[in-house]
């Protein structure tokens, strides 16, 4: 997961994944900076747009809307969904790393109702399809086989969710039932979700992952697709880009790689099976191939090393042994301009000072290179191998998976922009596209 970096949270699962087609194909822009105007139902029903190609089965859709801010140092990425009946619009980070999702919740009819969040939350007693889930829900009970949620009856014998992130933010309140309500004749089934009462991010998290009970699980999503648009560092720029549910119309040129999944029985302490798990083969830096064994991208026995493809994840994340070796190039490259003793965030140390660096020190490392299975390529530009991290300062956009408190590889959307991600959940595969995602919003 997610906020100024990753921090991705493992639910552990062993469930196989079952995929149902689904006949919804929906388009939402993203952007990539938080959102400080509030959106509103009146701007759902005036830029959700359906088509349907047959009116006696469930409609397809397609529906555009725009979302701009000017949150600068965020990369997650926020779509702004309509849950409810009538619909409330919630800003949402859309985070192909966790399972969960949950919007924030502020009943203003409550006797004693707690402050509200900063931004526009989701009022329950305005909606007529919302219901709160009780203690006697299965998902309350202890031990569920794929989905480790902290779960407990508060005092109104109601099902209490406690929901913790690596990077120490946090969400809590009720697991409740509601949809996701398109249009009057469009809407998800009634889906499980965190109604958060209390949390430290302003914002709720779409959980988009493998699990049975993330959105695309729950939703019956067979396939999904997102452009992350390019970072830009002139302050007021807000890009943005687009996310589908469903086929993607851009799809025809992408390249796929198979996605790694795990059975029951081959649960690891360090793996996270409902992860988008790729093959990652190798890394190039300027033309050079680093000498990384491809089974460093890989799980080993006890799940370490495994690379996942995360959108909820601002940087890449690379284990000590690749990450090593890409610092080692880095540092003769242009090791005598790298700021001493400097740690982004916790996590990313090749850093330098300048406004220019971002520029200057890029094209003297040139392009770099991720390598996976069948000739697909992941190609950053020698333009965006740094991030301005602010200050003056720009970094390297690949952290150390140790420094996070990881055991896996993560390739974070900082190395996804301007390229098509694809998720087949039939097909078990992963597309990539190029494309120029700015444009596309």
């Amino acid at each position: 997961m997610l906020l100024f970096f990753h921090f991705f949270i493992t639910i552990i699962s062993a469930a196989k994944l079952t995929t149902t087609n689904s006949s919804f194909s929906m388009s939402f822009p993203l952007t990539t900076h938080s959102l400080s105007t509030n959106a509103t139902a009146k701007m759902l029903s005036s830029s959700l747009m359906f088509s349907s190609r047959n009116t006696k089965a469930p409609p397809s859709s397609s529906s555009s809307y725009n979302l701009r801010s000017t949150f600068k140092y965020s990369m997650v990425l926020i779509v702004t969904l309509p849950i409810g009946t009538p619909p409330q619009a919630q800003q949402m980070i859309l985070d192909t790393g966790s399972q969960l999702s949950w919007i924030q919740c502020h009943n203003k009819k409550a006797v004693k109702p707690p402050p509200p969040p900063p931004t526009p939350s989701f009022d329950p007693s305005l909606s007529s399809t919302f219901s709160v889930l009780p203690c006697t829900h299965p998902l309350c009970k202890p031990q569920i086989p794929d989905f480790t949620l902290p779960t407990s009856c508060d005092q109104n014998r109601l099902c209490h969710y406690s929901y913790f992130y690596a990077d120490g933010s946090y969400a809590e309140g009720n697991l409740v039932r509601e949809k996701l309500t398109f249009a009057p004749t469009h809407s998800t089934p009634p889906l499980i979700l965190g109604c958060a009462t209390y949390s430290s991010d302003a914002r709720g998290i779409l959980g988009i992952n493998r699990g049975r009970l993330s959105f695309s699980s729950q939703a019956k999503i067979n396939k999904f697709s997102y452009c992350v648009p390019p970072r830009q560092d002139q302050p007021g720029r807000a890009p943005t880009g687009s996310f589908y549910l469903g086929n993607n119309p851009h799809s025809t040129g992408f390249k796929y790689i198979p996605m790694l999944t795990f059975l029951q029985s081959q649960r690891m302490p360090n793996l996270d099976p409902l992860a988008y798990t790729v093959a990652m083969n190798g890394i190039r830096i300027g033309g050079k191939r680093l000498n990384i064994s491809p089974a460093v991208f890989r799980p080993d026995a006890g799940g370490s090393g495994q690379t996942m493809v995360d959108s909820g994840s601002e940087f890449t994340y690379l284990v000590s042994e690749a990450y090593d070796k890409v610092r080692e190039e880095v540092v003769r490259i242009v090791g005598r301009r790298m700021k001493k003793e400097y740690v982004y965030g916790g996590v990313a140390d090749m850093c330098f000072d300048g406004r220019d660096a971002g520029v200057e020190i890029g094209r003297l490392i040139g392009e770099m290179v991720f390598e996976f299975e069948k000739g697909v390529e992941i190609v950053v530009p020698k333009e965006r191998v740094l991030a301005d991290v602010g200050g003056g300062v720009h970094c390297i956009g690949i952290g150390s998976s140790d420094k996070l408190g990881a055991a896996s590889n993560i390739i974070g959307n900082f190395h996804q922009q301007n390229l098509w991600v694809e998720f087949d959940l039939t097909n078990r595969r992963v597309g990539f596209g190029g494309a120029d995602c700015s444009r596309l919003g």
